[in-house]
């Protein structure tokens, strides 16, 4: 149950009241931000709530049980406030928002109405509009592990076991030329063999992209250099002489893990696993059922 405080209570009963929302934006990278509808900046809890940004609420369901119901934001870019690079880079998503009613004329006096994250966030113009999800939604995401022939475990990390950083994974090169958004002449990766960092990750070293982390489709060595292929355009263009770190891709199969990476012992997959030609079938004189692997790769 939501508690009002006493003196906002006693506002809310008036004749006339002066409220507004105000929204406690909290990143993922642990920075805190501070807007509101109101005409002016407001000062409470430690926060600083910054009118500039032109934020507005939309009309929103609220109910009770666990659906994941959400609403909307919207406000304009500006350089006091909302940088559209921010945006588009993403240093919004999935951050934490709480919005709360404020008393403009005493902000002390506020309540928090709800706690929700930003989910896809759309530019129109100068302006963005940003999905608001009651945080319910992260029921309906998956939990635990899916089983299946293919390694569920992320390259590199604590279940894969595999350096991802050991220079045998990695190299750094420069962008040569930027052929589309999505596909770009590189140096640096002509001693790696075709295809070593497909699936592989880009890490952006410098530039305007400097940080960003960016998926990999394809690498190709040709006649004209050493291409490589992004899945999705980076969040602002690259451009010639930006640096970059890839690492080594892996298509999660146990045969992959095996020959290029000498993994097998961790392979977080079930490679043996029937499949349903197997599952439909049915005992014959002719098929051996004697409990040896399906698959030996």
């Amino acid at each position: 149950m939501r508690t009002i405080p006493t003196a906002l209570a006693a506002h809310l009963d008036g004749e006339a009241t002066t409220v507004c929302h105000c929204w406690r934006v909290i990143c993922a990278d642990g920075v805190v931000l501070g807007f509101t509808e109101h005409d002016g900046d407001l000062v409470f809890a430690g926060t600083t709530y910054r009118a500039a940004s032109g934020f507005l609420a939309s009309d929103s369901e609220q109910g009770t049980g666990l659906g994941a119901e959400a609403g909307e934001v919207t406000g304009g870019f500006s350089s006091a406030a909302i940088l559209e690079a921010d945006v588009v880079a993403g240093r919004y998503d999935g951050a934490r928002v709480e919005t709360y009613l404020v008393n403009w004329q005493a902000p002390g006096q506020h309540v928090r109405l709800r706690v929700e994250e930003i989910g896809e966030v759309v530019r129109a113009g100068d302006r963005f509009r940003a999905e608001l999800r009651r945080q319910t939604h992260r029921l309906d995401q998956l939990q635990g592990r899916v089983y299946g022939r293919r390694c569920d475990a992320a390259f590199g990390d604590a279940r894969c076991r595999v350096d991802a950083e050991d220079a045998a994974y990695r190299r750094e090169g420069a962008v040569v030329a930027v052929l589309s958004e999505t596909l770009l002449r590189v140096s640096g990766l002509s001693a790696s063999p075709d295809g070593f960092f497909r699936l592989g990750e880009m890490h952006v070293l410098t530039g305007e992209n400097a940080g960003a982390r960016i998926s990999i489709e394809n690498h190709v060595r040709g006649e004209g250099g050493v291409t490589l292929s992004l899945w999705l355009p980076p969040p602002l263009p690259l451009v010639a002489g930006d640096t970059f770190a890839v690492t080594a891709g892996c298509d999660k199969s146990f045969a992959t893990c095996g020959e290029k990476f000498g993994n097998r012992l961790n392979f977080q997959g079930f490679p043996h696993m029937p499949g349903m030609d197997f599952a439909y079938g049915y005992a014959d004189g002719d098929t051996v059922h004697d409990g040896r692997p399906l698959h030996d790769r």
